[in-house]
This record gives C-alpha cells, sequence and structure tokens, in this order.
C-alpha cells in the first residue's frame, strides 16, 4: 500500500472530508500510475477519485471499534520516531 496513504478510523476528532479525499486522491494515483492524468483522462480520474472518497466515508461511517480513540499527535510521535530509526545514518 502507498504510503502516503494513512489510517483514518478510529480517531477522535475524526477524520474530515479533506483526509478521506487526499486518501482516495493518493489510491487512485497509485493504481492509475499517474500523479497527474493527461486531458484525455481527467474526467475519469476526477470521477474516480469521487468515487473513492465516498465509499471510503460510507466505510468509516460504519464501522465499530471497542478500541478507545486514538489521538492525532501520539500517534503522529510515534510515526516520526519509526522514521527516525529507519532513516538514521
Amino acid at each position: 500500500m502507498c504510503r502516503n496513504i494513512r489510517q483514518l478510523h478510529n480517531f477522535e476528532p475524526r477524520a474530515t472530508d479533506e483526509e478521506v479525499r487526499a486518501a482516495a486522491l493518493q489510491y487512485v494515483r497509485k493504481i492509475s500510475g499517474s500523479s497527474k492524468p493527461s486531458a484525455a483522462n481527467a474526467e475519469a480520474f476526477a470521477r474516480a477519485v469521487d468515487e473513492v472518497a465516498a465509499a471510503s466515508a460510507r466505510l468509516l461511517d460504519q464501522l465499530v471499534t471497542n478500541a478507545p480513540p486514538k489521538d492525532r499527535d501520539v500517534e503522529a510521535a510515534k510515526a516520526r520516531a519509526r522514521a527516525a530509526a529507519r532513516y538514521a545514518a
């Protein structure tokens, strides 16, 4: 999976529409192999992003968990620590 796509479920506050759309955009870019589609493919690309974002939003709305919500700042700090360990020289 693309490293730029982040988990959006079980955070407080919940994922915003912008975060869902950004993840959808990354997904469509990854599977299409293109970060910027040609003019001939722009409409299909945009429609795919809209559809993936809508499906993702529905999924996030329907998921349930008993786990306590995660804190974005704590998770970001963990990710930075993992990156520092991975890229340490």
